[in-house]
C-alpha cells in the first residue's frame, strides 16, 4: 500500500529554517489531492526575547508577525500553483501544532530544525523536537 500525501502541515515561525521546510513542503504538494496547510502558533507566553512591561501588546505584535509570516507563505505557495489554507493557534507552540495535527488527521509534518531562538548551537530545536515525538503523524525536520 502507497502512503498517500493528501494533507501536509508546515508549521511556520518566521525562520529561515521554517521557510526552507515550506519549500520542501511545497515540492510534496505537488501530487494529485495533497493540500498544505500553513500554521503558526502564537504563545501565550512572551518569550525571553520580547519580554516586555505590557504583554497585552507583545500579543498583539506576535499576532501581526504571524499574519506576515502566513502572508509571505501564501504568496510563495500561490506562485508554485498551490492555494494553502492559513490557520493561527494560541498556546505553546509544540503542544499546539501536535494537538492540531491530531484533530486534523494530517498525514505528514513538515517543520523546519529551529525556530527564531537565539539559542543557534542547538542542532534540533524544542519545538521540533516536540512535535518530532508527540506527533501522531510522520514528521520531516528540515535543516
Amino acid at each position: 500500500m502507497l502512503f498517500a500525501l493528501k494533507k501536509i502541515l508546515i508549521p511556520l515561525d518566521g525562520s529561515d529554517n521554517s521557510f526552507r521546510a515550506l519549500d520542501v513542503a511545497i515540492s510534496l504538494a505537488k501530487t494529485p489531492d495533497a493540500s498544505l496547510t500553513l500554521l503558526y502558533s502564537v504563545s501565550i507566553f512572551p518569550s525571553i526575547e520580547t519580554q516586555t512591561i505590557d504583554p497585552i501588546k507583545c500579543q498583539i505584535e506576535e499576532h501581526k508577525f504571524a499574519e506576515y509570516v502566513l502572508k509571505k507563505a501564501e504568496a510563495i505557495c500561490t506562485k508554485n500553483n498551490i492555494i494553502p489554507s492559513k490557520v493561527v493557534v494560541n498556546g505553546a507552540p509544540g503542544y499546539m501544532i501536535v494537538k492540531y495535527i491530531k484533530n486534523s488527521r494530517i498525514d505528514l509534518v513538515v517543520i523546519g530544525s529551529r525556530g527564531r531562538s537565539a539559542v543557534k548551537e542547538v542542532f534540533l530545536g524544542s519545538v521540533s523536537n516536540y512535535v518530532l515525538h508527540k506527533s501522531s503523524a510522520p514528521v520531516l525536520v528540515v535543516k
